[in-house]
């Protein structure tokens, strides 16, 4: 069971060089910001990518470059979701969902605490 989190709390990619806010179209209101489901992915990058699975930052790497972050998600959402919470018509956001990268692995991109989560349950 996670916490709700809402719009402003901030996401990382363990290979990425930065976090991102998060950002929500929904009208739902958690604390004065919009709540967010589990559509609501990161709109920028995470500036540089480290990943050993990105063929463009292991090349940039080998020659004492970077990369820049070019997310590619696996399932353009977070999972699991809330299991009773909707926003929006989707499962609300917790702060125990993660989301998967093409070329940074599986889970790799986490909600960072405390961030916006909220001291609401939710299942």
């Amino acid at each position: 069971m996670g916490q709700l989190v809402n719009a402003m709390t901030q996401c990382r990619c363990n290979f990425g060089a930065n976090p991102l806010p998060l950002v929500s179209t929904n009208t739902a209101l958690a604390k004065n910001l919009p709540a967010l489901n589990i559509m609501d992915i990161p709109k920028e990058t995470f500036g540089i990518c480290n990943s050993p699975l990105n063929p463009a930052a292991v090349a940039a790497k080998a020659v004492g470059a970077t990369a820049p972050c070019t997310p590619a998600f696996a399932v353009p959402q977070w999972l699991p979701g809330s299991l009773t919470v909707m926003i929006g018509g989707k499962p609300a956001l917790n702060n125990s969902c993660a989301m998967s990268c093409t070329l940074d692995g599986p889970n790799c991109i986490t909600i960072l605490p405390p961030g916006g989560a909220l001291k609401v349950m939710v299942k």
